[in-house]
């Protein structure tokens, strides 16, 4: 095992042992099923992914540290979002929009809205989404075929990064530990991932 292979799989541990469940196997048997939607829906969260991002930077000026990690974050996820658009056209899939899942806004119907505890909260909700997508990624990817399953392979190392750098605000803007704010909301991110879904999204619970 090379060193990044062995660094990934490090990362990926460490996500699943701070997620609260798996992905159910339902929501990859409809993810499977849906490949053109999941990669829309994939682009539209890249870019999504990108405004918080920009947003945070406007709001928290005087946060060089964040300002650092919110660019560079920025920077990727408007990267991978191209390099979606490029697989949809390769496969004349028509990118589109789309009404969101639930589960952003499940997760941040919780966030409070008064500084600092809004920011230590909306770091929290991004540690959270990052850590599933990365762990979406490799639950899809033995079940893809080459050229996409090669592609999310290929975000791990960034989504779990992305991951440990909000988390890591998070703590530095409650200046020390954020345990039960993120136990709480682990429990809400539990529910929208285990509970069924009318529409299929890339962060939604299992259809059907």
């Amino acid at each position: 095992m090379n060193n990044k292979t062995d660094s990934t799989v490090l990362a990926l541990q460490e996500i699943h042992d701070f997620l609260p469940c798996a992905t159910p196997q339902q929501w990859i048997d409809n993810a499977l099923a849906n490949q053109d939607l999941m990669l829309i829906d994939h682009a539209h969260c890249e870019k999504k992914a990108a405004s918080t991002a920009l947003s945070l930077m406007y709001r928290y000026v005087g946060n060089s540290n964040l300002l650092n990690k919110m660019s560079r974050l920025a920077r990727e996820e408007l990267r991978h979002f191209e390099q979606v658009l490029a697989i949809i056209d390769k496969r004349g899939v028509s990118y589109c929009h789309l009404t969101p899942s639930r589960y952003a806004a499940g997760l941040r119907a919780s966030v409070r809205t008064d500084d600092p505890g809004r920011l230590v909260d909306v770091m929290v909700v991004g540690a959270i989404i990052e850590a599933r997508s990365c762990e979406r990624f490799a639950a899809l990817a033995p079940f893809l075929d080459a050229e996409l399953a090669e592609f999310y392979n290929s975000l791990l190392k960034s989504e779990a990064r992305h991951y440990r750098d909000y988390l890591n605000l998070a703590e530095q803007a409650n200046v020390g530990s954020v345990d039960a704010r993120v136990a709480e909301f682990l429990a809400i991110e539990k529910q929208l991932i285990l509970e069924p879904d009318e529409e299929f999204r890339f962060h939604s619970g299992p259809v059907g």
